[in-house]
Parts: C-alpha cells; sequence; structure tokens
C-alpha cells in the first residue's frame, strides 16, 4: 500500500505543489520513495529540480505522516548532472545565475536572503543541499546508475548512501573548469577525509560503484533490481518501532557534534534532548521494556524541541 504525494497535501500548514521532474510515493511504513523523475534526460538537473527538491524538503517531507525519506532515479540513471543543454524556460545560462553580479563574500553575506542574490548568485545546488540536511528525517541515496556532478555532491547531504552495482559516481567539476558545489566541500571531507576528497576533485574521474564504496562513500553495493527495495528496508529499520522525535533529535546530534569543537557543545546539546526525549517518549520506552511488549511511541518528528542555541 503506498499514497502518491506528486501533488503534495499535507497537515503542516504548507502550500501544496505539483512536481513536474519528482514523483514520490509514501508506503505504509511512512517511507517516502523520492524518484528524480526526468529518465529521457538521464535525471538531469535543472533549476525547475531544484526548486521541487528544496520544496520537497523543507516543506512536503516535514509532514509527520513522512517517517524517512529514500531517493533514487527514474530510468537507468540517478542523475546524470546538470542539464547542460539549456532551457528557453530557465534562461540562457544553465546555472540560473545573474551575470550582471560580481558578488564579493562580504556582498554576499549582507545581501544573503535578498531574492536578487538568493535567485542570482548563490549556488542552486547548495540550496538543496542545505534543504536535505535541514531534514529532521532519514534521508537515505539508493543510486541506481550514472550520479555525476550535482547528482553525486546532493547524495552527500544525504545520511547513508546505496548503489546499484554498475553504478557510476563522479565528482567532475574539473572537466568544466567549475568547482564543487552543493556545499560538498563541508560534506565530502566529512565522509571520505580530506586527501580522498581532493584526489577525486583533481582527478575529476568518474568512479565506479566499487572505488566509491573503498574510498568511503557508500555504504553498500545491492543488485540492481533490489536496491530500491533494500532501501525502504533499511529506512523501515529506522523508524518502526522508534521514536519519531529521538529520531529528528539523533540526526541533529550527530551532523552537529561532527562540526563542534569541542565535546562540552556535544554535551549541552545531548543533555537537552536527553531531558526531553526521557521526559516524553522515553516513559513510554522504559515502559514497554519492563513489560516486555512492544512501544507505542505518540512523539511527532514536527514535536522535536530545539537543542541548538539560535544563530546570530
Amino acid at each position: 500500500m503506498s499514497t502518491d504525494v506528486n501533488h503534495t497535501e499535507h497537515t503542516d500548514g504548507t502550500d501544496p505543489m505539483t512536481y513536474e521532474t519528482l514523483s514520490v510515493e509514501v508506503n505504509e511504513h511512512g517511507v517516502a520513495l523520492l524518484h528524480l523523475n526526468r529518465p529521457a534526460a538521464l535525471n538531469s538537473f535543472t533549476v525547475t529540480m531544484a526548486r521541487e527538491l528544496e520544496h520537497f524538503f523543507t516543506a512536503a517531507a516535514l509532514d509527520d505522516a513522512v517517517r524517512a525519506v529514500v531517493v533514487t532515479g527514474s530510468g537507468r540513471a540517478f542523475c546524470a548532472g546538470m542539464d547542460l543543454t539549456g532551457s528557453s524556460t530557465e534562461g540562457d545560462n544553465v546555472f540560473g545565475l545573474d551575470e550582471s553580479f560580481d558578488p564579493t563574500p562580504e556582498a554576499l553575506a549582507e545581501h544573503f536572503d535578498d531574492p536578487a542574490w538568493d535567485e542570482g548568485v548563490r549556488d542552486t545546488g547548495g540550496k538543496v543541499s542545505l534543504a536535505i540536511h535541514a531534514c529532521p528525517k532519514p534521508v537515505i541515496a539508493a543510486i541506481n546508475g550514472a550520479a555525476v556532478g550535482i547528482g553525486a555532491t546532493m547524495t552527500a547531504a544525504m545520511d547513508i548512501r546505496m548503489a546499484a552495482r554498475g553504478a557510476r559516481i563522479g565528482f567532475v567539476f574539473g572537466r568544466l573548469g567549475i568547482v564543487p558545489e552543493a556545499c560538498s566541500s563541508w560534506f565530502l571531507p566529512r565522509i571520505v577525509g580530506v586527501q580522498q576528497t581532493l584526489e577525486w576533485v583533481w582527478s575529476a574521474e568518474v568512479l565506479s560503484a566499487e572505488q566509491a564504496l573503498e574510498g568511503g562513500f557508500l555504504r553498500s553495493l545491492h543488485a540492481p533490481d533490489t536496491l530500491v527495495a533494500d532501501a525502504l528496508e533499511l529506512a523501515r529499520t529506522f523508524v518502526e518501532g522508534r521514536s519519531a522525535v529521538a529520531v529528528a533529535l539523533a540526526k541533529q546530534l550527530v551532523w552537529a557534534g561532527v562540526g563542534a569543537e569541542h565535546p562540552l557543545q556535544a554535551h549541552l546539546a545531548d543533555s537537552i534532548a536527553m531531558f526531553h526525549t526521557s521526559t516524553g517518549d522515553g516513559k513510554e520506552g522504559v515502559a514497554a521494556f519492563l513489560e516486555k511488549r512492544a512501544p507505542r511511541f505518540t512523539g511527532r518528528a514536527s514535536q522535536a524541541p530545539r537543542i541548538f542555541p539560535d544563530s546570530d
């Protein structure tokens, strides 16, 4: 049993949206299967796809009916990178940038929320990665085929990456005279280390799935015809019989801990998270353990408390 949510109607008050480049279904376990859905173009990335992915992860995926997300590609590719053919509906600059700007770090910081700068200067893929990272649900990439450029870097923002044997992954920006984007300079070294990141970026080679696994980018390899089912099953184990609040907070704690300057920062955050979970779903969890029964958690991810100070 599954629910088609391509025309999103959710309970968190956000506006519904019909997707042109994505298809989404939510199964009976609350796992959303999101397909990048431009198979004739190998699911190549466009400004429209970027906007739709950003909406999905910042709005549709926040619905409490969605417990986890598996991302894969329709057809034989995951995502073959940016659609470099251009589009008359998206302008002649395939990256969607306003060439009248000459941005500096100071100017971008000052105008970060200005719509003209948001649309004309900020990295499109980076906005997608930030949306994925902010999603309080487990996000799994099921890389079913070619994942090149943004098709590779967007998966770095996901929590787990699984791939089909025969998939290809390429950080090929050097071939185009550009640089890795989508916040991958933050994510990729944390996943595979600085040395491996620089080698992959500088060589700009397309990696086999086996090379990506050996380098630590992938969790596991799977038969092409079982990849998505395996990813859905893994996602199920993350959410079935689990507190949605605890899952959401654990994701925040682990990702924040990676960049913390001192374990004291982790102690402060996990003290708050532990307090709220222990006085919430934790009561049911302990009772179920003592009574030797399955827990009946009622907390929702949307109820997860704030555990880090607001940034300036």
